[in-house]
């Protein structure tokens, strides 16, 4: 004996079923799309607090987070400048090549920016 469900399956339920699939489909990319954008700013955030620490650097990776978004940070200038600057780099890294010294003489620029007077000079 075969089953025979208490509705009937017309085009307009196929359609409607089709919508509710790709809807959940699109969901799931987007959510998926949000955790790497976050990932990827973890990372930077923690990339950049690791490196800065390694020279001397005191901020917190709270204190680069409020950086990062625009907020003001009780902290030495000189500090708050370096976080920036690392921001402004980080931005960069993926036009730069390591082997061409005219984008060295940019970073080293960019990262020195209002903290020492001649960057990025040979």
């Amino acid at each position: 004996m075969k089953y025979q469900p208490p509705y009937t399956i017309t085009p307009l339920i196929v359609t409607l079923v089709a919508k509710i699939g790709e809807a959940i489909g699109r969901l799931t990319v987007l959510t998926d799309q949000a955790k790497v954008l976050r990932l990827r700013r973890i990372n930077r955030i923690r990339s950049i607090h690791a490196s800065l620490a390694i020279e001397g650097n005191t901020l917190s990776e709270t204190q680069i987070t409020a950086i990062l978004e625009g907020k003001r940070v009780i902290a030495p200038p000189r500090e708050v400048q370096e976080v920036k600057n690392a921001l402004a780099a980080y931005d960069r890294f993926h036009a730069w090549k390591p082997n061409v010294e005219k984008d060295l003489l940019q970073a080293h620029r960019i990262l020195m920016s209002g903290l020492i007077d001649e960057t990025g000079c040979k």
